[in-house]
């Protein structure tokens, strides 16, 4: 499936900035099932400096700065980007739980070390006791790892209720696990939390999520939105994604832009400003699918 995503963040303010610096997560990282064909990030005003690097995680960053200030800044991302079905390898369909915590603790491949960073509380990412428990009655050590990972994510899309008026970005685990509400951001935190707790590594996706009209209604651009999901590792490198706000596991409909511990990781764009006030955000994705 090949798709246009246009990535559009608008900041407006009473009072002009006099100093920003800024960095963005908008360019797709390097992924085995995705084919970026091409990409490109405008920014209006220009910034005075702007570079790229490579963060911890592998992820690609665009860092810019304004050293004139400006009154409204407008960033836009636009990617063409080809995603292809996900495969699960068979050893992966016959790990079960119990086995992949065994591999872990013997560290049998390099990429198993790698994966033990996503194992730990992250600055998003707590869990409780109770959350543990809660957990453990899923996953299961003598279940096959996707079965558990599937258990769970049904178990999150069941028992929570999406409600975008009910936390921030700054919502902790614990309180979306008491208030059994939230959005995307906060399925995939308490999907994490519950993984880990259960010690099997899992890190939070950023990406995009194609959206479908109802029946005989068109497509309205710009109506898709960024998304989030969790990944959860299986052991010689292989991770499953799955997204327990559609009670899915991840397919061409999900498109991968970063990943890291949690969402403080990899925000689509964040910074800091000296000036301005009452500043107004919005944000506009539009998934355009396109004829192969």
């Amino acid at each position: 499936m090949k798709y246009r995503v246009t990535h559009r963040t608008r900041y407006t303010g009473s009072d002009g900035v006099s100093v920003g610096h800024n960095q963005a997560w908008l360019e797709f990282r390097p992924v085995d099932r995705q084919q970026v064909d091409n990409f490109s990030l405008q920014i209006t005003p220009e910034p005075s400096v702007r570079s790229r690097r490579i963060d911890a995680f592998g992820n690609p960053v665009h860092l810019f700065s304004f050293n004139e200030g400006y009154q409204q800044l407008e960033i836009t991302a636009t990617t063409t980007v080809a995603v292809r079905e996900p495969c699960l390898p068979e050893f992966v369909r016959r790990t079960r739980v119990a086995e992949l915590r065994e591999r872990l603790q013997r560290k049998a491949v390099l990429a198993d070390r790698d994966a033990l960073e996503f194992l730990f509380p992250s600055p998003k990412v707590s869990w409780t006791h109770t959350i543990r428990q809660w957990a453990a009655e899923t996953l299961a050590a003598e279940q096959t790892l996707p079965a558990a990972v599937l258990a769970l994510t049904a178990r999150i899309h069941r028992e929570f209720t999406y409600d975008s008026r009910a936390t921030t970005v700054n919502t902790p685990v614990p309180d979306v696990f008491r208030i059994h509400r939230g959005v995307c951001q906060d399925f995939a935190h308490l999907q994490i939390a519950a993984l880990r707790s259960a010690g099997l590594p899992a890190r939070y996706v950023s990406g995009y999520l194609r959206t479908l009209p109802p029946p005989g209604q068109p497509r309205l651009v710009g109506a898709d939105a960024s998304h989030a999901w969790c990944s959860v590792y299986a052991g010689n490198g292989e991770w499953i994604d799955c997204d327990p706000t559609n009670n899915t596991l991840c397919s061409t409909d999900h498109l991968t832009l970063a990943w890291g511990r949690d969402y403080s990781d990899v925000p689509p764009v964040t910074g800091v400003c000296v000036g301005g006030s009452q500043h107004r955000l919005a944000v506009s994705v539009d998934v355009l699918p396109l004829e192969h």
